[in-house]
């Protein structure tokens, strides 16, 4: 645990990276690997990521991020776009999925299913929309955890134009929406912010013993 927290210590929000420097295959894998691993509502991650690294669209998509450099500059740029509404389809799916994992029957899990559709498919779309993007923070933080251990940089970013990302990326006609993105590589020496000492609460004034 002191190593992980030491780890955290020594991440903070990459404002501009080494564009000479990338990230391993390997690295990436265990990046994207840590991602699929994340907790979400029921297990369902109602949500896709895209891993972009091609030039092209990173510029296009630095465009609609207010030209922050970190969209061009980093290795790779990480795209969480959750479900726009939550369709029966994905939870079937999903059941389906859990039924092979474990080697049961699909009927033993109806009444698991019909728990999930009640809760979620009951709901107006813009609050399923609401929920679906919520999944995809826990899976942010995952991969910032994941960076910060393999001594990767990273800055989670949510100034973007959200409507223009899901239009360069092809998002809508998949059903998805941009949520939040997230910049992973390795700082820049000209950074000047990772000499910032790190600001945060004390415990005394976060938490709350009850």
């Amino acid at each position: 645990m002191k190593t992980h927290l030491e780890n955290l210590n020594w991440r903070y929000a990459t404002k501009r990276f080494d564009e000479n420097k990338k990230i391993s295959a390997e690295d990436l894998s265990a990046l994207k690997e840590a991602v699929r691993l994340s907790a979400s509502s029921y297990g369902l991650q109602p949500y896709q990521v895209l891993v972009i690294e091609d030039e092209e669209t990173k510029e296009k998509l630095r465009a609609a991020a207010n030209n922050q450099p970190q969209l061009t500059e980093a290795s790779q740029v990480f795209v969480f776009a959750s479900y726009a509404e939550v369709k029966e389809e994905y939870i079937e799916t999903y059941m389906k999925n859990v039924a092979e994992t474990r080697g049961i029957e699909l009927s033993d899990l109806q009444q698991y299913s019909e728990a999930i559709k009640g809760a979620s498919l009951t709901l107006p779309k813009e609050k399923q929309a609401v929920w679906t993007a919520k999944q995809t923070y826990i899976a942010l933080g995952f991969l910032l955890n994941a960076a910060a251990t393999l001594k990767i940089d990273a800055c989670p970013m949510e100034g973007f134009n959200a409507a223009e990302f899901d239009k360069i990326l092809g998002l809508e006609e998949k059903g998805l929406a941009t949520s939040v993105i997230a910049t992973v590589g390795y700082r820049s020496e000209e950074d000047v912010t990772q000499n910032f000492k790190k600001v945060r609460k004390s415990s005394d004034n976060l938490f709350i013993n009850i």
